[in-house]
C-alpha cells in the first residue's frame, strides 16, 4: 500500500477525533531489578530512549531498544522487564483516541504492535523533551499536542490496514460517519488503485445507494469524484515538488497529458503549469489580488457525479 497522502488519518475531520492523556506520563527510569504484571483499560504507548527492556503482550514477546515503540492496547495484559546493563529510559503515555466521542480509532486499525521509528533523528529530540517537561501528577496542553505528534509518527510506521467492517450500530449517525470516514481514508491511501472507490462503497455495511448519498454529502463528493480529486491532489504535490507536467501525469496514471491537463483544472480550477507558476510566485511572496495572506484557493468545481 502507498503511504497515505496527509498520514493515516488523512479523511478523517479533525473534529472528528478526540485524544484524552488519561494520566500524567510516566517517566521511565527502570533499573535491572524493574518488572511489572498489569493490564490497563486504556492504550499504553511507550517509547525506549536508552537501554532496553522486554515485554510479553497477549502471549506474544517484544524487546524494545532505543528508537523503538510499542503500543500496549487497552484490556491487554502485559508482563516487562529490564533487558539490558544500562538503566532503561523512556516514557509510557497512557491515552484514549475516540472518533466521534463513541468509537476507539485504535480498534478500526490493523497495526504492528512495535515498530523503529523510521526518522528517529527527528523524533529523539522530542521524545526527551516530552520527557523532560512532564509534570509529575498532571498533563498539559504542550504535552497533548507533543503526544499526538509522537503518536502520529507511531501510527505511520505501525499502520497495516483499516478494518473492512467498522464497529458500532448500523445505520446509528456516528456508525455511518464512521464507515465514511474510513472509506475516505482507504480512498485516500491509494488514489491511483482503479477500482478503490467501488470497493469501499461494495465493503460498507449499507446499501450502496444511500452509502454514496451520504458520502457525498459528508465529504462534498461521490467516492469516485473523491478519489479523482486526490489523484490531483496527489499531482499537485508532485508539481509543486519540480516535476514537470508530463512527469506528474504519469505518476498519477495518466498517459495522456492533454487529458490529465483538463481534469487537473476541472478539479483544481488551474491549468497544471498554471498551478507550477502560482506556486513559484508564492515561494516569492507574490499573491493574487485579496489573498495577500497567502491563502491560495483553488476552486473545487463540479463535485457532482
Amino acid at each position: 500500500m502507498d503511504k497515505i497522502e496527509g498520514g493515516v488519518l488523512a479523511g478523517i475531520p479533525e473534529n472528528a477525533l478526540k485524544l484524552t492523556l488519561t494520566r500524567s506520563t510516566i517517566k521511565m527510569q527502570h533499573s535491572q531489578t524493574w518488572r511489572v504484571d498489569k493490564s490497563n483499560t486504556v492504550h499504553d504507548l511507550v517509547v525506549c530512549l536508552t537501554g532496553g527492556g522486554s515485554y510479553v503482550v497477549d502471549n506474544a514477546s517484544y524487546t524494545l531498544t532505543p528508537g523503538d515503540a510499542m503500543l500496549i492496547p487497552a484490556g491487554s495484559r502485559f508482563v516487562g522487564w529490564h533487558a539490558s546493563g544500562e538503566a532503561y529510559t523512556g516514557i509510557a503515555q497512557h491515552f484514549t483516541l475516540d472518533l466521534f466521542g463513541k468509537h476507539d480509532l485504535l480498534s478500526q486499525m490493523h497495526y504492528d504492535r512495535v515498530i523503529r521509528f523510521s526518522r528517529w533523528e527527528l523524533l529523539e529530540p522530542v521524545v526527551r523533551y516530552y520527557h523532560a517537561i512532564a509534570p509529575a501528577s498532571s498533563t498539559t496542553l504542550l504535552q497533548h499536542h507533543l503526544f499526538m505528534f509522537i503518536l502520529i509518527e507511531f501510527l505511520e510506521g505501525a499502520f497495516i490496514a483499516w478494518n473492512t467492517q467498522p464497529v458500532g450500530a448500523m445505520g446509528h449517525a456516528e456508525g455511518i460517519s464512521l464507515s465514511i470516514m474510513l472509506a475516505a481514508t482507504q480512498i485516500t491511501a491509494d488514489p491511483l488503485d482503479e477500482n478503490v472507490a467501488g470497493r469501499v462503497v461494495v465493503q460498507a455495511p449499507y446499501n450502496p445507494d444511500y452509502f454514496k448519498r451520504e458520502f457525498r454529502r459528508q465529504i462534498g463528493w461521490t467516492p469516485r469524484k473523491f478519489q479523482e480529486f486526490k489523484r490531483m491532489e496527489r499531482a499537485m504535490n508532485l508539481l509543486a515538488s519540480g516535476k514537470t507536467v508530463i512527469e506528474a501525469a504519469a505518476l498519477v496514471g495518466y498517459s495522456d497529458v492533454y487529458y490529465f491537463s483538463r481534469m487537473f483544472k476541472r478539479y483544481i480550477g488551474t491549468s497544471p503549469s498554471g498551478y507550477k507558476l502560482a506556486v513559484k510566485e508564492s515561494q516569492e511572496g507574490k499573491f493574487p489580488r485579496g489573498e495577500e495572506d497567502g491563502q491560495v484557493i483553488y476552486p473545487l468545481l463540479d463535485k457532482a457525479g
